[in-house]
């Protein structure tokens, strides 16, 4: 709880369950989709805050997808661990379509049921646009500690995006890399929110708390909602030689980008700057060629909205260590 704006003092506490993070998204529900991805109604409109970072996580997708289809590849297979409400498979589904593909394997799962119930409906409604039997859908209810079952290099396209390593035990980390290797036959895509990041509340837009802070001691959020809830979860923040360091001893040259560096930071207010601020063509151009000379920038990239990092693992040799992890 939060009394005048300042937090009282931790008390201890067990260990942090999963069931938070979940519980967090359950009660955001619809509203985490529209803050996170904007009207779905237009998947590739990217209408977010976050537009620019979805932007450039879609080209890069998009172009193993072209890549792929070019080969003269039919076939294609996808994992999303920690879906979410299920928008990047929506896209990928209906893309891949599009690119010919006849055979799309589609599997996501998430630790909130909220987020399944999302992914769900959409998903469904992104095949149903295609021919019958065209797409192999599973989406799941399930927990990225203890659910990566997939066979090994069973994934062209592996992905774990946003808040999911974020919300996740240290202890946990390493095992997840190795997995995430390990089944992914082509692409692995994987973002964290980063140190030097704007505030986040995850879940929702910051107009809806009425405070938050973030301890990055103890890896946790605390939030006061405006309606009164309260809501308490796990939140480590990376800083891109973490991220490196997870994927090591598996990716030999992990590539790794900053993500939205200036954007959010020079995003227009229309409660508060002029129109057209929002659409100077000339502004817009060098801001991007800006944010494309600073991403990989070790001195910026910290500070970066999100870190992502994209390995190609058709070389890597899979590692079939049974898992211990921690929960």
């Amino acid at each position: 709880m939060l009394i005048q704006g300042k937090f009282r003092p931790p008390v201890p506490r067990p260990a942090v369950s999963p069931d938070e993070a979940a519980h967090a998204y359950d009660v955001a529900g619809r509203s985490y989709r529209d803050y996170a991805d904007g009207d779905t109604d237009g998947l590739f409109d990217f209408s977010s805050r976050y537009s620019f970072a979805d932007r450039q996580i879609w080209h890069r997708l998009d172009a193993v997808l072209v890549g792929m289809a070019a080969e003269g590849r039919r076939s294609v297979s996808i994992l999303d661990v920690g879906c979410g409400p299920g928008t990047w498979l929506q896209r990928i589904i209906i893309r891949a379509g599009n690119l010919g593909f006849t055979r799309i394997t589609a599997r996501g799962f998430d630790i909130s049921p909220a987020m399944i119930e999302l992914a769900l409906s959409g998903t469904r409604a992104a095949a149903s646009t295609l021919a019958p039997g065209q797409v192999r859908l599973s989406i799941q209810l399930g927990d990225a500690c203890r659910e990566l079952q997939e066979p090994d290099r069973s994934a062209d396209l592996c992905l774990c995006l946003y808040g999911v390593l974020n919300h996740l035990p240290r202890e946990a980390l390493p095992e997840l890399a190795s997995e995430l290797v390990r089944v992914t036959a082509r692409e692995l895509f994987v973002t964290v929110r980063a140190a030097g990041s704007l505030p986040t509340i995850y879940v929702d837009s910051l107009d809806r708390a009425r405070d938050f802070r973030q301890d990055n001691d103890a890896d946790r959020m605390e939030i006061d909602l405006l309606d009164g809830r309260h809501l308490s979860f796990r939140s480590h923040l990376f800083r891109a030689a973490d991220l490196r360091a997870l994927f090591a001893p598996h990716v030999p040259a992990p590539c790794l980008t900053g993500l939205d560096l200036f954007h959010s930071r020079f995003a227009t207010d229309p409660r508060w700057n002029p129109d057209a601020l929002a659409t100077e063509p000339v502004f817009a151009e060098r801001l991007a060629r800006l944010e494309q000379f600073c991403s990989s920038d070790p001195g910026f990239i910290d500070r970066a909205a999100h870190i992502m990092l994209q390995a190609s693992i058709g070389a890597v040799q899979p590692s079939s260590r049974p898992m211990t992890r921690a929960v």
